[in-house]
């Protein structure tokens, strides 16, 4: 048997006049998986998740939760769902156990299940002792964590999370990221993550989807991403070798006829069409030239973040 699909689109889109927003998006989510659903801003992203959610209906195409159309079984979707917007908003004259109190009730709750589920995700978050405290006087790394215990209040299998790290300082980012991963490997959790934060994602997700101008570009291990959102663009080699002479690069053009090669300053920039590395260190080795510096570019984390979240992905 399969791993069950939790969260499934089909061919979901959503347009403002003729603004898209989302352009047939098809995609997968695994139960007890953590997906990252990543984009600059203005991708798209939160506008999926509130399809997902049902709180805005697509223009076409479908969603599933669970089995769920979220179009028509919203109220099925919110008992097993639990969704935390990218800004946590909360009663701020009211403390942190009378908020969770709050949200207890309005799931059904009975009395004594939420007093017992307070406590333990009050220490489960790390605010065991601020409890009692009003929420305006929180940080935004307590409200964030606050906004954690606020969706598992009802229990869910699934959680939808938009930009949980935001504003958050290095160690509220770590503490955040490490939660998550908890909530996914001890809890069995499903949990679709939605940032613009791709190396801080790439430390907790399973798998990872490219989101871009409404449009999934690529989905799978962030191993393989580079391969997918980036295939047909040149892959660059830069070495620093000793000696440098004409044999070496001569050597090089040899690998294959689109092998490009360049001398600048000291080192040696090798561009290609495919991967080449093993067949340049061969050369390397079997003509006793001494490999000082190897560095690639062009299909890794840094050069997707480069194209498409340093700026040239974002809408205007």
């Amino acid at each position: 048997m399969g791993i069950a699909v939790v969260i499934r689109t089909e061919n979901l889109t959503k347009k403002y006049g003729d603004f898209v927003a989302v352009n047939n998006l098809n995609l997968e989510i695994y139960e007890g998986e953590i997906f990252g659903l990543l984009g600059p801003n203005g991708a798209g992203k939160t506008t999926t998740i509130l399809m997902l959610m049902g709180m805005t209906e697509p223009t076409s195409g479908a969603a599933y939760i669970d089995g769920n159309l979220t179009t028509k079984d919203t109220l099925k979707i919110k008992k097993i769902v639990g969704y935390m917007p990218d800004r946590v908003g909360f009663y701020e004259d009211m403390t942190a156990r009378e908020n969770l109190r709050f949200t207890g009730r309005l799931n059904g709750l009975d009395e004594k299940s939420i007093e017992d589920r307070i406590d333990q995700l009050l220490e489960r978050v790390g605010l065991k002792d601020a409890g009692n405290k009003k929420v305006g006087t929180f940080s935004l790394g307590m409200r964030q964590r606050l906004g954690i215990a606020d969706t598992l209040m009802k229990d869910p299998k699934i959680l939808i999370l938009d930009e949980p790290t935001h504003g958050l300082d290095p160690e509220g980012i770590n503490e955040m990221l490490n939660l998550i991963l908890e909530l996914a490997r001890v809890d069995r959790r499903t949990i679709l993550v939605s940032s613009h934060l791709l190396h801080q994602m790439q430390k907790i997700c399973d798998r990872v989807g490219i989101f871009v101008r409404g449009e999934l570009l690529a989905a799978g291990p962030i191993s393989t991403l580079g391969e997918k959102v980036l295939a047909g663009q040149a892959l660059t080699i830069e070495i620093n070798v000793s000696p440098v002479d004409d044999k070496l690069l001569s050597l090089i053009k040899s690998i294959d006829d689109q092998v490009r090669v360049e001398v600048k300053d000291e080192n040696i920039v090798v561009e290609s069409q495919k991967e080449i590395r093993k067949d340049l260190m061969k050369i390397l080795y079997e003509n006793n030239y001494e490999l000082l510096y190897l560095k690639q570019s062009g299909r890794d984390l840094d050069d997707i973040y480069s194209r498409y979240f340093a700026g040239e992905g974002v809408r205007k």
